[in-house]
């Protein structure tokens, strides 16, 4: 079959660049006394009430051991003028250095959960893990979210968006469509 006119064929690596999920995150665990930070772009919603995040955390990644062992953490969202923080944090890894001091990110307590929440993002979320079953196959946990906090001074927060490959794209302009959802 001949390919469709005026396309062509996109490397299957690519792909992810076409459907990423949302906004990048600052996923924030605590485990044996350590705080840590991960940058994250590989989550999705699975369903509204009550809110749950399906997400995908490397077992190779710092954060693993601590979210398998403690079953919580915080999907703390940044705005594009934390985009700097957001690379760096993406870019160490947490065994080897404190993230909250080396890229200036400011612990805030949770209500609850034990893993801090980051003051400078426009929104929190505080969660608790509710599914492994597919951990040990694809990293995959679910999580559900049970307090949720938010900035309201900022009213049309500019989100990170992964494409791949360091590229970001930055959430724009809004519209508003009919919608039968409330």
């Amino acid at each position: 079959m001949a390919a469709p006119p005026h396309k062509r064929s996109l490397a299957l690596t690519k792909v992810y660049g076409l459907l990423e999920p949302g906004p990048v995150v600052l996923l924030t665990t605590s485990h044996k006394g350590t705080a840590n930070v991960m940058t994250m772009s590989w989550h999705t919603m699975m369903e509204f009430e009550p809110p749950l995040v399906g997400c995908v955390v490397s077992e190779n990644d710092f954060s693993f051991a601590a979210l398998n062992a403690t079953r919580q953490c915080a999907l703390n969202i940044p705005t594009v003028e934390m985009a700097a923080q957001v690379v760096g944090c993406g870019n160490e890894s947490g065994a080897q250095s404190d993230k909250f001091a080396d890229f200036g990110l400011t612990q805030a307590s949770a209500s609850l959960i034990a893993a801090p929440l980051i003051r400078e993002c426009y929104a929190n979320l505080e969660c608790r893990v509710v599914d492994t079953r597919l951990k040990n196959r694809y990293n995959f946990f679910v999580l559900e979210v049970v307090k949720a906090w938010i900035d309201p001074s900022k009213k049309a927060p500019r989100t990170l968006h992964h494409r791949g490959y360091g590229v970001f794209m930055v959430a724009g302009e809004t519209i508003k469509l009919a919608s039968r959802m409330r």
